[in-house]
């Protein structure tokens, strides 16, 4: 008796589906990073994500070697070219865009602030220069702060007082502070950066000047540099003593300026 061959196959369901499922789930996996990495505005890192999956996705050529479409950015100088600048440019006359008239009054408020320093012994603490901007007043040396405080110190107060005196006129000018810091990074329970400390410095000091009810906070601004604009060498103390500073900028006269002023 012949025996009935029994087929042994088991049928199942064909695994092939896997394949095209996994490297789906792969391409969605690289794409939530790519958006996430782009997000970060950081050009080093989106540089190195882009090789990376080129690499792993094309053999090192695809669809990621192109040029990253965040705008790099330009590192600051060097101190020392920085400082140069600087320098060059507090050494200028101011243009010809500021008419003979009103350097000639600038010049008068500057020789009023001149003569304040010389009364009070301050030439090592204050300081003046007509630039392309305008009269620059240079508070140097720490005198204003603590190391890594933004917080006017109570014994300096009296002084930011006869400064805002000084920045009395009639009519009133716009005026900006500026502050500046040294190269030593600074990260506190209070500030992160350089930069942070700079602006709060600005911010501060100009609320200390505007107590004096003569002035009008409309024509102030306040701007923080960091340490971005070095008007001496950090590599020693002295320099960065200078480096750490704040500055009232007294801006020339506009047609701007002079109708909105002429109806107070």
């Amino acid at each position: 008796m012949a025996k009935k061959k029994k087929s042994s196959h088991e049928e199942h369901m064909s695994e092939s589906w896997l394949i095209p499922y996994a490297d789906l789930l792969t391409l969605l996996l690289a794409l939530f990073i790519v958006l996430f990495a782009s997000s970060q505005i950081d050009q080093k890192k989106f540089q190195e994500i882009a090789r990376a999956f080129s690499t792993a996705f094309a053999g090192g050529t695809g669809v990621f070697d192109f040029q990253s479409p965040i705008e790099p950015i330009t590192p600051p100088a060097e101190d020392e070219k920085g400082r140069q600048q600087y320098q060059q440019q507090q050494s200028q006359n101011p243009p010809s865009s500021i008419n003979e008239g009103e350097k000639e009054e600038l010049k008068q408020i500057q020789a009023k602030i001149d003569s304040y320093i010389h009364q009070k012994h301050l030439t090592g603490k204050l300081q003046t220069s007509l630039t392309d901007e305008g009269l620059a007043i240079t508070i140097l040396d720490d005198i204003l702060f603590d190391s890594g405080s933004a917080e006017v110190r109570m014994k300096d107060r009296r002084l930011a007082a006869e400064i805002s005196a000084l920045l009395v006129m009639n009519p009133p000018r716009n005026i900006m502070i500026s502050g500046h810091t040294d190269n030593v990074p600074i990260h506190n329970e209070k500030f992160a950066s350089n930069w942070e400390l700079s602006v709060m410095r600005a911010v501060n000091f100009m609320k200390v000047l505007l107590e004096n009810k003569q002035l009008d906070p409309r024509y102030f601004s306040a701007k923080g540099y960091g340490e971005y604009k070095p008007i001496a060498s950090n590599a020693t103390a002295a320099g960065r003593m200078k480096n750490r500073r704040v500055e009232i900028l007294i801006l020339p006269r506009t047609d701007v300026n002079d109708s909105s002023t002429s109806t107070q």
